[in-house]
């Protein structure tokens, strides 16, 4: 046996080859970005609960040595003005993605089906209206709402942050309706179903992997939008909790403490909706990616 056999077979005996070494460099460096993602979160959590002298300390410290509840408790229980600013957001939120869903899923279903002239380009335009910055719609949306006495009410910035979002809506979904059989639909209108009716009896039951995907992202859209709402609110009773946050920076400092506490509350609700409906988001994504 030549010396480039054994060292070949001694290669393959070993339990750290090519292919493992692999796998613990791919480990590690997994483990190392989502350190490096959730460490953000962490500060966040840890600096809410630390006091003012702890806060600005030198070092600084990575868990609070006496943990301080004081901001949780001035701002949701003895100031409910928090609340208030929630379920402003939780409106915003609701209605952006129902009014996403209503209007771009029928959208999506005619661009994916139907014959529609100047198809391709109206699907450039939602991609290029993707490009543009919030600010280039705000002042034209506050002039049009200032005209029709929407301004300073919560319709306003849902119609506004929806402007964004449907867009959006109608881009994942039709992906997903083109993955979806002809042979559904020509079934169904063969039972004596009308277009709608097929729509509505087979492809949206069957279309909720992609349905569920818009609605959450469009609900975290509308929950964590600030520009439509600083632009379109000026009553602090109708303000969301993006503006109710921005509070605790005044002009001469920043109440870290109360702003680390809020915005720990205030990404609860993102954070349990990628927990929750993290399959339902990935599949919806990648459904149809391939189609056209």
């Amino acid at each position: 046996m030549t010396t480039t056999q054994k060292a070949y077979r001694a290669a393959n005996k070993s339990p750290l080859n090519r292919k493992s070494w692999n796998t613990i460099m791919l480990t590690v460096l997994g483990i190392f970005f989502t350190v490096v993602m959730i460490f953000p979160l962490y500060w966040v959590i840890v600096s809410s609960l630390k006091n003012t002298t702890e806060l600005f300390s030198t070092p600084p410290t990575f868990f609070p040595h006496q943990v301080d509840w004081s901001p949780y408790i001035s701002n949701f229980i003895q100031n409910t003005d928090i609340w208030r600013y929630m379920g402003n957001s939780l409106q915003i939120a609701l209605g952006t993605m129902l009014l996403s869903l209503v209007l771009g899923a029928p959208m999506a279903y005619g661009l994916a089906r139907l014959p529609v002239k100047g198809k391709q380009g109206m699907l450039l335009a939602f991609l290029v209206v993707q490009m543009f910055p919030s600010i280039m719609l705000a002042l034209p949306l506050f002039v049009i709402f200032s005209q029709i006495g929407l301004v300073n009410s919560i319709p306003a910035v849902i119609l506004a942050v929806t402007t964004r979002t449907l867009p959006f809506a109608t881009l994942v979904m039709r992906p997903y309706f083109l993955s979806l059989p002809r042979d559904l639909e020509d079934a169904a209108f063969i039972d004596g179903c009308s277009l709608w009716g097929a729509f509505y009896r087979i492809i949206m039951p069957l279309s909720r992997p992609g349905i569920l995907t818009v609605g959450a992202l469009t609900f975290l859209m509308g929950w964590s939008d600030f520009l439509f709402p600083l632009t379109l609110i000026s009553d602090d009773n109708k303000r969301p909790l993006t503006l109710g946050i921005y509070k605790f920076i005044g002009e001469y400092g920043v109440r870290w403490n109360d702003l680390m506490a809020v915005s720990v509350v205030a990404a609860l609700p993102i954070i349990l909706v990628f927990i929750f409906g993290q399959r339902y988001i990935t599949s919806g994504l990648v459904a149809g990616a391939v189609k056209e």
